[in-house]
């Protein structure tokens, strides 16, 4: 049961940093970066001590070769000087030396060439690893940018499914507005053709003849002739009712 719980627990546990990873993936980026780092010192530390081994074979061919010449040269003036003994004990250390030498020969150029091998290997697997972190970052980036479209583009939707949709509150308004409207400009024409303007009528053909009136006496005291189509004062009955009882045909007319 203990374990069944402890199981339960490490993968609610599992799925909460999965999630966080998920969410922050930047964050996994610069781990695996510092990784690299420490796997590519580590990787340098053996290629130093290889290096090293590599400068030690190379001291020691170096030192064999060295007495390898004294002993030839040795074995070679004994040999001439009739010291036989001397020579051939010269000439049999010449031997093993000549036997180690290319044996050290042999692997100072294993050696060699695993190192550069391994040198080769750390720059191909650098460069790999170089371009996928560079690559992983225009991906995260491009994910961030189309994540951000897709809720924007998902607000949008949203948006447009809200404001469009039938029964929300703009239609109501709408709706609202427009009853308002239509009533409002029946109430104006009800107004309008309810309204009597004979009265008003009859009271601009009245204030028209007196100020004709009163323009043809002013032009009659000035010596003004009046234009064509005006009506002169002499003309007219010297009665007021004549001017009364012109004054709505005169009106009605024009």
């Amino acid at each position: 049961m203990f374990s069944r719980i402890a199981n339960l627990f490490k993968g609610f546990i599992s799925l909460f940093v999965s999630g966080v990873e998920r969410r922050n993936p930047e964050a996994l980026l610069e781990v695996e970066k510092e990784n690299l780092r420490k796997q590519i010192a580590q990787y340098n530390q053996g290629l130093a001590s290889h290096a090293g081994m590599c400068e030690r074979l190379m001291a020691q061919v170096r030192k064999q070769e060295t007495d390898e010449r004294d002993l030839r040269a040795k074995a070679a003036a004994h040999l001439k000087a009739g010291n036989t003994a001397a020579a051939g004990q010269y000439a049999l250390r010449l031997q093993t030396l000549s036997r180690e030498l290319a044996d050290n020969r042999v692997q100072l150029g294993q050696a060699d060439q695993t190192y550069k091998e391994l040198v080769k290997a750390r720059d191909v697997a650098i460069g790999a690893a170089k371009a996928k972190i560079e690559s992983l970052k225009g991906a995260i980036q491009d994910m961030r940018m189309k994540r951000a479209m897709a809720e924007m583009n998902e607000m949008a939707s949203g948006m447009i499914a809200q404001v469009g949709g039938s029964g929300d509150t703009l239609n109501r308004l709408h709706e609202m507005v427009e009853e308002e409207r239509t009533k409002a400009a029946g109430r104006a024409r009800v107004a309008r053709d309810s309204m009597d303007m004979t009265e008003v009528h009859l009271k601009e053909a009245e204030q028209n003849a007196l100020a004709d009136q009163a323009l043809a006496e002013f032009a009659a005291k000035e010596g003004i002739a009046m234009p064509a189509g005006t009506v002169a004062p002499a003309a007219m009955p010297a009665s007021a009712p004549a001017a009364k009882t012109m004054g709505p045909g005169e009106a009605t007319a024009s």
